[in-house]
């Protein structure tokens, strides 16, 4: 069971942002309803035409704006419907996992899936087991992290003030 959140006292859920390929993992996510499969209820779906068509910077405003995590989902490589979409979101992903790795930002927060419109069950495990993963890490928070980060920032601005004016203090002091 989920640790309940010290603001609310409830049990702490994921929210995962899911951008889905229209003609592969958005049909499968489709068909996992019809089939009444159950998976958890926190993800978003944002259909795209192709996964090629995510922007990497969607993921980075998904997190920011508050994501814990972000799904992608495309058609198996080699059943694109725009023959290479899925293997220019596979360039990005692993561009975009080292800048996140480079945030401090966990691997397993953002995860790319290759799920065709006959997967509802994928659609389902996958969801399940990243809605676990995230459980397992905890909030990411990331608009907590900015105001954290940007209180650093101001604290240095001010050591790096005082300690100006301090050598300007002692060079007039000099003279």
């Amino acid at each position: 069971m989920n640790p309940p959140t010290p603001a609310t006292g409830t049990a702490w859920t994921p929210r995962i942002v899911a951008f889905f390929c229209n003609w592969c993992t958005y049909t499968a996510a489709d068909l996992a309803g019809v089939s009444r499969l159950k998976y958890a209820p926190n993800v978003r779906v944002i259909r795209l035409m192709c996964s090629g068509r995510v922007d990497p910077q969607f993921i980075l405003e998904a997190l920011r704006r508050g994501a814990d995590g972000v799904l992608i989902g495309g058609c198996h490589p080699g059943d694109c419907h725009y023959v290479e979409g899925n293997y220019k979101m596979l360039r990005r992903y692993r561009l975009l996992q080292r800048m996140l790795g480079d945030l401090g930002i966990a691997a397993p927060r953002v995860r790319l899936e290759w799920i065709s419109a006959a997967e509802g069950e994928r659609v389902k495990s996958v969801i399940n087991d990243m809605t676990r993963q995230l459980q397992a890490l905890g909030p990411l928070d990331l608009p907590g992290k900015f105001t954290d980060w940007d209180a650093e920032v101001i604290a240095l601005a001010r050591e790096a003030q005082a300690k100006v004016a301090a050598e300007a203090e002692a060079e007039v002091a000099h003279v």
